[in-house]
């Protein structure tokens, strides 16, 4: 089944500015979950809807930990959209990702530990597959795009998601390289999860700022992490206008747009009917 791209974009909080969105619009919308990062800004890029939120908030304002990010999916989810693109700053735990490249995000290692991580809970339970929890399809066009660009892009690679808002120690640096993590960051999870549990493809792209703490001598800095970003931001720009240019004339449908299916395993005479109703954009489809 075919139909129309609505491409979701979460970023920072200058980047639907800078990007030349047709039509732009800044619109409030509202979730059950709770206030979203803010308002979304969605307009038309080479022909495609685009609708962008600030992840962090307008000027920066809220740190990764309370980040409203059940609010953040389900505000995207209500406005229609049908794929999740998700850019971030990221540290590096692999020699060979260095600073100023761009990272195709495929694995996550989640060790945050104070956020909502699920639309479900008690009153409706719910068991998403996770296995592989990025949209090969969204990755694949985003890493073209930034190659495109002339950027260096690593296909692949493993997000460790801290929580924060504290950079690492250099032995938990050490540690999360020993476990095969390759990038890391505070931002990738729950955002990744919700999304599945939204039936929305996620793709994250992320951008390397620095080498965190793992380097003897070397520490990370936020002036660092700032200073990689500000560079880049053209470039991010440049990358999103060639990923939507390149994107196909009709959007296939994709195995996470039913990835509800058999999931839910309340059964239907037992189900929260308040919990039911804010569900109603995220899994409407099979409650």
């Amino acid at each position: 089944m075919t139909g129309s791209w609505h491409i979701g974009v979460i970023g920072g909080s200058g980047l639907a500015a800078g990007i030349g969105l047709d039509d732009a619009q800044e619109i409030e919308v509202s979730s059950p979950f709770g206030v979203p990062s803010a308002a979304v800004t969605t307009g038309t890029l080479a022909g495609v809807r685009f609708t962008f939120l600030p992840r962090h908030g307008p000027g920066h304002r809220i740190a990764p930990a309370a980040i409203n990010y059940r609010a953040n999916i389900d505000v995207l989810k209500r406005c229609g959209v049908t794929d999740v693109v998700a850019l971030s700053a990221i540290g590096s735990l692999n020699e060979a990702m260095r600073p100023g490249h761009f990272v195709a995000v495929d694995q996550f290692i989640d060790r945050t530990t104070s956020r909502a991580g699920s639309f479900f809970g008690e009153g409706i339970v719910a068991h998403v597959s996770l296995a592989d929890p990025v949209c090969p399809r969204l990755s694949g066009g985003l890493a073209d795009a930034a190659a495109g660009e002339g950027a260096n892009v690593h296909r692949g690679g493993c997000y460790l998601a801290m929580e924060g808002p504290q950079f690492s120690t250099r032995a938990e640096s050490r540690l999360y390289r020993a476990w095969g993590a390759d990038v890391i960051g505070m931002t990738a999870m729950p955002e990744a999860r919700l999304a599945r549990e939204a039936e929305l493809p996620y793709g994250l792209l992320a951008m390397v700022t620095d080498y965190d703490s793992w380097r003897e001598g070397e520490a990370v800095s936020a002036g660092d992490v700032l200073g990689v970003m500000h560079r880049n931001v053209a470039l991010a720009h440049r990358v999103v206008r060639r990923f939507a240019a390149a994107l196909p004339a009709q959007r296939s449908a994709s195995p996470i747009d039913s990835a509800l299916d058999n999931a839910v395993m309340t059964a239907p005479d037992a189900r929260d009917p308040v919990l039911r109703a804010r569900l109603n954009a995220v899994a409407g489809r099979v409650l």
